[in-house]
């Protein structure tokens, strides 16, 4: 008789555990019973002392410091890419693999940038830190990539409509504090973003470049180029604030090298890992943010012809951006270096 199989468990910190994207972590590593031994929740001295539950345990949040990774196994990383620069090599050099959330290692060439739907081989190639893309792009190449390897994409144009929650806390609330003020019929001052929020759009996320994109544009196409190794494809983007707490949405127009009819393309997104099809206009059946939030999929719908190109398609995406674009991305990345005995 064969004894029962015991799983190694894990030592896991959390970086930014007190975040919006923090305390995601925190919920999918209990839903999906992610092997840990134990769990460092790690943030800046402001939060340091605070008391947090994992998995009905309390743990109190420790400062973070080059001395807390030290009995650490994987290190998830969300506090900004400043701590990142400052602490991930650290922790790396300490023994733990980093899955970092912030845009500091992204574009390293030495640093894998993986979306598990989309190239997990890349994870085989690590040097301890793991870069989690940007929510946006994340979304936006589990939908366009199984496509993508059926008929060759040559130009992406994406719209982005990103909820509040992708700047943090501090917006959610003041979306929420505006829209209290405005329907009251008070003034509303903005502080997180340049102009008010409630009742508004704004297309400007993070900064503006020299050449009139705003660096989250920038990340769109240079991120989409390296997960799906093609430096060929065209992409231009054009990313908006709306004033929507949780779950992105992004119109997409996609040109392939050949023709694509939607009921193919359907079909193939219908088979599509973390991908789930949502599309009936006789019934208004497609993805909006407000049943997108704290899910775990990336949904399609309006999949139709692009009547300005012979070999374009359109379609519109919707996925959580705390979620798959940013939490469960990265702990499907531990699981997968679990389960290939990488770390």
């Amino acid at each position: 008789m064969l004894g029962a199989v015991v799983m190694r468990k894990y030592h896991t910190a959390i970086v930014g555990a007190t975040g919006l994207v923090g305390q995601e972590f925190i919920k999918i590593l209990e839903q999906r019973e992610f092997p840990m031994a134990s769990v460092h929740l790690l943030a800046s001295d402001r939060s340091a002392g605070k008391k947090m539950y994992v998995n009905h345990r309390e743990i109190e949040v420790e400062e973070l410091s080059p001395h807390s990774f030290d009995p650490v196994d994987i290190a998830l990383f969300s506090a900004g890419g400043e701590v990142s620069k400052q602490f991930a090599p650290i922790a790396a050099k300490r023994g733990a693999v980093v899955v970092d959330n912030s845009a500091a290692f992204r574009m390293d060439p030495k640093v894998p940038l993986v979306v598990p739907e989309v190239n997990p081989e890349d994870l085989e190639h690590h040097e301890g830190i793991i870069a989690n893309p940007n929510c946006s792009t994340i979304q936006m190449v589990v939908v366009l990539y199984p496509l993508h390897k059926v008929n060759p994409i040559k130009r992406i144009i994406v719209d982005t409509y990103q909820s509040v929650s992708g700047t943090g806390s501090a917006a959610v609330d003041e979306l929420n504090n505006q829209t209290k003020l405005v329907l009251e019929g008070k003034s509303a001052l903005p502080h997180v973003y340049a102009h008010q929020i409630a009742f508004n759009l704004l297309p400007e996320i993070d900064v503006f470049l020299d050449d009139g994109y705003t660096r989250e544009e920038w990340k769109m196409i240079h991120e989409t180029r390296k997960i799906m190794h093609d430096e060929y494809i065209a992409v231009s983007a054009t990313c908006v604030r709306v004033p929507v707490v949780a779950a992105h949405s992004e119109a997409i127009h996609v040109e392939f090298s050949s023709p694509m009819s939607p009921e193919e393309a359907r079909s193939i997104l219908a088979d599509a890992p973390g991908v789930k099809v949502l599309d009936d206009p006789s019934i208004s059946l497609y993805p909006h943010p407000w049943s997108a939030a704290g899910t775990d999929e990336v949904f399609v719908g309006r999949i139709r012809r692009d009547v300005s190109h012979p070999n374009g398609l359109a379609m519109w995406v919707v996925a959580d951006n705390l979620r798959k674009g940013a939490a469960l991305n990265a702990v499907q990345i531990a699981e997968l270096l679990v389960s290939n005995g990488t770390i």
